[in-house]
């Protein structure tokens, strides 16, 4: 009994010296560094299980090994175009883009984000126009099909991708599907042998070394690509489940954004893909001329894949968000599941508000998340005085990450306006530098605005004791959500 009484008394001791280990070795955000404390402090001995789980800090780690890649040749390349931009040499497509070249060249600086002029962009907001484009993509296929997605069901819809994968690693088209862990925790590991029997390759982003407990369950690979050929891509927010054709009777219908690009482009989204097949895989794939065919591509949309990660410590795509809100002159739109800006974006949109830029942000009617979703609409309720306009989607849910600035550039992926996806996931992002497209993404939130109600600074003044209570609760821990 002894014994134990002194274990019990060590354990604050412990917590603090794991708190300090938080606050003086790791070198966080201070938001993020005092909600671990809380953690710490208010859950002792579990808390510090919370943080072994969650709170790794993978951003003083090289992940990623570019060694199977001529590194030399990719430096070159981003010098010379940022040579080009600083020299003024780039001539625009649309003329209207030289505007924006402080942020091409930030994108290209920070992520080695090429800037790409011969792309045509098409865009779903559908899952049924989505997937049904995807397979006849993969149907097409002559050489390659390489697919990413975080989230894999074993239903009606895994089970059409499945099959059409397997009939064309059938036919001799090298096919690897790469997934993550724990967004795909439920996929049973017999899904895919169909396809490791017809010559396909599979490979898990961070496995679990031990069975239900994964050391990495915090940094998930929330990107979500499809490249066919070298060619065709799909980057954008749909994963593969039944419930994103609007068939799960919980969110009804399922209201998303995901675009098919054809250009040069796609060789960008083709890199990602081998980055990370290659950190999750034991079968790395070399950079043969295969995967990079030389196909005169004649778009004329401007694009920039930029990728983001907890390797990272530049937050590559909010800072893209950052740079774009502060360039808005007339309006700035955004859709997205859930709204946990950072200090940085905060202050951003605050600034553009009071500017007079006419801001929209649009966010689901009804949570898939409840805490996340209570943080949601503090941070969203504290913009709405400043003029800032919130929308409530009541169609269905709304899982699109789209951010519209002046109907002239856009940025669309994985990425959602939260902390989460700047600081702890993988994302990717396509920057969209096209008049025509962004106007088009303008249109579309315009048209979703039929199927919301306004959440109007009365509404959030007005709310119950209980929700201030859990608004608050959420938002205090809201920047490790």
């Amino acid at each position: 009994m002894e014994i134990m009484q002194h274990i019990y008394s060590l354990i604050p001791i412990l917590n603090l010296l794991f708190a300090a280990a938080v606050v003086f070795l790791e070198r966080k955000n201070p938001g993020v560094t005092w909600a671990w404390v809380m953690v710490l402090v208010f859950l002792p001995g579990f808390g510090f299980f919370l943080y072994l789980v969650f709170g790794q800090n993978l951003s003083r780690r090289k992940i990623y090994k570019l060694k199977e890649f001529n590194q030399k040749d990719i430096e070159a390349i981003i010098e010379g175009q940022r040579q080009g931009f600083r020299e003024s040499e780039i001539q625009y497509k649309d003329p209207l883009m030289a505007d924006y070249q402080d942020l091409i060249y930030m994108n290209l600086s920070s992520s080695a984000a090429v800037y790409t002029q011969d792309n045509e962009v098409v865009t779903y907001t559908d899952g049924n126009r989505k997937f049904n484009a995807l397979l006849d993509a993969i149907r097409k296929a002559t050489n390659h099909i390489h697919l990413m997605y975080y989230i894999v069901k074993d239903d009606r819809l895994g089970q059409r991708i499945l099959e059409a994968l397997t009939v064309k690693a059938r036919e001799g088209v090298k096919v690897r599907f790469l997934y993550d862990d724990i967004g795909s925790v439920w996929l049973p590991k017999s899904f895919f042998r169909p396809l490791l029997e017809a010559g396909g390759e599979v490979a898990v982003f961070f496995p679990s070394k031990i069975p239900y407990l994964n050391f990495r369950f915090n940094y998930r690979n929330h990107r979500k690509l499809a490249i066919i050929d070298g060619a065709v891509g799909f980057i954008g927010g749909f994963n593969i489940g039944d419930e994103y054709l609007g068939l799960l009777q919980r969110f009804g219908y399922w209201r998303d954004t995901h675009l098919k690009i054809e250009g040069s482009a796609v060789l960008q989204m083709q890199a990602q893909f081998f980055m990370d097949w290659n950190l999750a895989s034991s079968n790395a794939i070399k950079p043969e001329g295969r995967y990079y065919p030389r196909i005169p591509f004649n778009g004329k949309v401007g694009v920039q894949i930029v990728s983001s990660g907890p390797d990272s410590e530049l937050e590559q795509i909010r800072n893209g968000y950052l740079k774009m809100i502060y360039a808005a002159k007339e309006s700035i739109y955004i859709q997205t599941p859930y709204f946990i800006p950072d200090e940085s974006l905060m202050t951003a949109v605050k600034m553009a508000a009071l500017a007079g830029v006419d801001i929209r942000i649009m966010i689901p009617s009804v949570p898939d998340h409840k805490m996340v979703y209570w943080a949601t609409t503090s941070y969203l309720g504290e913009l709405l005085n400043l003029g800032v306009k919130g929308f409530l989607y009541e169609k269905g849910f709304l899982h699109a990450k789209t951010i519209v600035i002046d109907g002239k550039v856009a940025s669309i992926g994985t990425a959602n306006v939260d902390i989460r996806s700047f600081k702890l996931n993988f994302e990717v992002n396509a920057f969209i530098y096209d008049t025509e497209t962004a106007a088009r993404q303008k249109k579309i939130f315009e048209k979703d605005m039929l199927h919301c109600s306004e959440f109007t600074p009365a509404m959030f003044r007005n709310r119950s004791l209980p929700a201030r209570f859990k608004e608050s609760l959420a938002r205090l821990i809201s920047p490790i959500l």
